[in-house]
Formats: C-alpha cells, structure tokens, sequence
C-alpha cells in the first residue's frame, strides 16, 4: 500500500488540474501551423515580388550532352540587355509580372519591346500547359499537390501563351527557390530561326532571389519527333542573371507602359476569354500569327496614330482569326 500511495496523490493532482481548452476551439498545434502557413506565404509572395525592378540581363545558354550519336551540341551563347519588369496586377493570391526590354537605338534614344510575362498563382486548381506544335490546354493539378504551392503560366510577348508549370517555394542550404514540375514548351526565337531538328524543350524551371537581383535557372531536354516518336537530342543549361541596375533609359519603359497597358490589359482578357471557351487554345503559325500585329498596335497607341479603344477592336479580330476551334 504504502509504495502505491505516490501514485494515488499523482492520479489525484492530475485530476484535480484545471482543463485548459485553445482559443476559438483550435488546438496549439493547429494556431502554430496557420502561423507557419501564414509565413511561408508572405516570404512567397516576397520572393515574387522581388523580381519586379531594373536590372541588367545575362542570358547564359548551353548545349551539353547530346543524347543520340548524331547530334553534335552547338556552341555556347550568351548574350544580355536590360529589362524593366513591372508589377501589373497583384490580388494577394496572383500576382502578375510583365518584362519589358529596353535597347539603345545608337542615336542616344532607346525603343521597347515588349518581352515576357510571368503569372503566379497560388494553389491554383488548373495550370495552362503546352501540348505540342500550336496547342495549349488546361491541366488539373492533382488535387493533394495544391496547398502551399504556386503555379507559374508565362506568356509570350504578345500575351499569347508559352509554357505553364506549378511548384513550391522551398529553402535548401540557405537559398530560397521556386522548382517547377516538369514542363514542356515551344522553340525559343533563338533556336527556332536555326529550324533545328528537335522542335520543343521538357524542362524544369527555378527561380532564386539573390543579394543583387534573382535568376531563373532552366534544365532543359530538348526534343523532337524521329519516325513519329518524340525522343530526347541534347541537354541543355540555361542561367537567366537579373542584376539590380537602373543606369539605363527606365524612363521609356515607363513610357510605354504607361501609354499602352489599357491596351494589354484587354489583350489578356481577349485571349483568357479564347482560352476558358475551350479549356485551352490552338494557334495556328505559332510565333508570326499575331505577334506582329498585337505589338503594332501598342507602338501605334504609343504614337498617337491609333486610340486604344480601336486598337482593341483590331486585336480582337486578331485573336479570333488566329485561335482555332
């Protein structure tokens, strides 16, 4: 008896213990990882935001194992430019990143192009992907792989689509990144000119923010049809180096921003109204069919020979032209 008494006064301090319930009925653990949640999310959205500024551009590309004996790798190229990229629209679950490419004319004034547009999306239920020459569909995305992910849809320069992936923003070792899923995508201008043998890229994308900017590394295979079956020809690594810089002519890309995003914002519209009727989109003479003359417009906005309400009107029948099915 006397050795079982400790336990019997345990067993009656316990009990005599007041029951503590969390606040609005949520246990400790569940608060913590709302919290945990809350803050991988905000440092998300910073990594993305993070990418909009000045900077001076890096293209580093290179070929580096070839996968069938007859091919041999072209060589290295690496070229460079400076970009504006400006915040566009931003809801708190998708923000939306357009690059403008600013280049000296020699006459000591600059023209731009409007370059690539990135879209992010948080645990979105679909993702717009690439399916071979021309085509695009809406891809789910699996259910149990959406909490806390991000997708990543970029566009070509105009507005019509180019590749689309989700991931999740981790930090191994120090360095935050954004990995995308494996991802298929249409020839570059750089590659598509040559009319190589393959004619698209598998990859996978990361994004990193660094101390003086943030890179977007891409591993790519790229790939083409032999005897009707798509096969892998070479690797290749592509270092994209975005480097804080405002020393070059910011102020026309503002310039043509400013003139022209009523413009573009309805271009969007116009193609997500193409994309949703069909769940996706073909292009027919994907790269030519309608980059030319979307673009037009704006510089002709930008000109003042053409008002932005009809220059709608002229890209709208673009789109519908273009778009088929």
């Amino acid at each position: 008896m006397f050795r079982r008494r400790p336990l019997m006064l345990l067993a009656i301090v316990l009990l005599a213990q007041p029951l503590t319930v969390p606040a609005y009925g949520q246990s400790s653990g569940a608060t913590a990882s709302a919290k945990d949640e809350k803050a991988a999310f905000d440092a998300d959205r910073a990594s993305i935001l993070a990418m909009a500024g000045n900077f001076k551009v890096t293209f580093d590309m290179r070929e580096t194992t070839a996968w069938r004996p007859d091919y041999t790798p072209i060589p290295a190229k690496v070229t460079g430019g400076h970009e504006a990229v400006r915040v566009v629209a931003d809801d708190g679950r998708t923000i939306i990143l357009q690059h403008l490419l600013v280049v000296p004319d020699g006459k000591g004034k600059s023209f731009v192009i409007k370059h690539w547009r990135q879209d992010w999306t948080y645990e979105p239920a679909t993702v717009l992907t690439y399916a071979g020459p021309g085509a695009w569909k809406l891809e789910e995305v699996p259910a149990g792989l959406r909490k806390g992910r991000w997708s990543q849809t970029v566009w070509q320069t105009d507005d019509s689509p180019r590749y689309g992936g989700w991931g999740q923003w981790t930090e191994e070792g120090g360095v935050r990144r954004w990995r995308s899923s494996w991802t298929s995508r249409p020839l570059a201008r750089r590659d598509a000119v040559r009319k190589p043998r393959y004619d698209r890229y598998l990859g996978i994308n990361r994004h990193s923010p660094t101390p003086t900017g943030w890179i977007h590394w891409q591993d790519n295979i790229k790939q083409g049809l032999v005897d009707g079956k798509l096969v892998p020809f070479v690797q290749e690594t592509v270092l994209n180096s975005y480097v804080r810089d405002a020393t070059f002519d910011v102020a026309a890309a503002d310039g043509y921003w400013t003139a022209t995003r009523d413009y573009w914002t309805a271009v969007r519209r116009l193609w997500a109204e193409a994309i949703d009727r069909n769940k996706g989109v073909k292009v027919a003479d994907t790269g030519s069919a309608s980059g030319e003359r979307l673009m037009g417009f704006a510089d002709d906005i930008q000109a003042g020979t053409l008002n932005t309400d009809a220059a709608i009107i002229k890209a709208r029948a673009v789109i519908a032209e273009v778009t088929v099915g």
